[in-house]
């Protein structure tokens, strides 16, 4: 147990506190896995466990609101978890691929580039992804490439919906300085039917590595608070999203729902006024083989007035060198 009662496991919250401690979704189990390995090889695995796991047996708790699992995701303990690209990635798994395109590595991603001159309209977005080596006691992962893509307030993908398929706004690329950090200048996204309110990213070894998405080391995605959310939607543009949004939550999400987001829901701060800043820190490990993770593309995942797809493949990891730790 924690100081405030709530049920816990090897001094974690347990993310779903009414259920048993096998049943707290894959992201709780990874890292469960992976310190009974480190205690095993020290000797005390079998007796350790049993006596935490009866410390959780019979526990009870409210859930945690969406405030608590920002909180909560800014010092999560656990590699990322790995997640679908969806059907519109524009990667080159599925059709486009704006990452061989000069101009894609940029901060500010409301406009189209190269031949394309639409902007995304919407209420400002600063997000910045913290990427950290989960191999080497997350160390600041220096050097790496982060693409990140998402929908525009009216939930439609550049370069497949109806209507923007010559635009690749909401698309760009940074590369992590020595603090493994990447910022991008954007605009809320919307909610649209069936999908939590979401940011797509994928992770490369390095700059050079982009044009090809089997070189990508992590696909994954950042959820958004609810609270934060419904302030946004309930702003002109975004009227759909208001009525998506209520259909939805994180438990029934087909990406978020295996642990409620719990590595991956986003610290925001800020308002509709001035605009918000989106945090996440995401642990990497480089040897960890992608799966292109287990959710359906479209339809479902899909986008309003959007073409259909299929989810991107499966992304083995890359053979060549990656970038040293800061």
């Amino acid at each position: 147990m924690t100081d405030n009662d709530t049920p816990a496991y090897e001094g974690r919250t347990l993310p779903r506190p009414h259920e048993d401690l096998y049943d707290q979704g894959l992201a709780f189990d990874l890292v469960t896995m992976s310190r009974r390995r480190m205690l095993g090889s020290l000797g005390l695995g079998a007796g350790m466990l049993a006596l935490a796991a009866c410390g959780a047996d019979g526990a009870s708790g409210s859930s945690a609101t969406s405030a608590q699992a920002s909180a909560a995701a800014t010092t999560a303990d656990g590699e990322i978890p790995d997640e679908t690209a969806g059907p519109y990635p524009g990667d080159g798994s599925n059709g486009p691929n704006v990452l061989t395109e000069s101009g894609v590595v940029r901060e500010d991603i409301r406009s189209s580039f190269g031949s394309a001159s639409g902007t995304a309209a919407g209420i400002p977005m600063t997000i910045t992804l913290s990427i950290t080596d989960y191999s080497q006691s997350q160390a600041p992962y220096a050097g790496v490439a982060v693409y990140v893509w998402h929908c525009d307030r009216a939930g439609n993908y550049s370069l497949y919906s109806d209507g923007i398929t010559d635009q690749n706004y909401l698309r760009g690329v940074q590369i992590a300085g020595a603090d493994g950090s990447v910022t991008f200048t954007s605009i809320f996204p919307a909610c649209y039917s069936g999908r939590w309110p979401h940011i797509h990213f994928e992770v490369y070894p390095d700059e050079a590595s982009i044009s090809d998405a089997s070189n990508a080391i992590a696909t994954s995605q950042i959820a958004l608070p609810q609270e934060t959310c419904a302030a946004v939607y309930a702003t002109a543009g975004y009227e759909q999203s208001v009525t998506n949004l209520s259909q939805i939550t994180l438990a029934t999400d087909n990406v978020f729902g295996n642990d409620d987001a719990a590595l991956q829901m986003a610290t925001v701060t800020g308002a509709t006024t001035n605009g918000y800043t989106v945090s996440l820190v995401a642990a990497v490990d480089p040897a960890t083989t992608p799966t292109g993770g287990d959710a359906p593309g479209a339809p479902g995942g899909g986008a309003p007035g959007a073409a259909t797809g299929t989810p991107a493949a499966a992304r083995p990891t890359p053979t060549g060198p990656r970038p040293t730790s800061a």
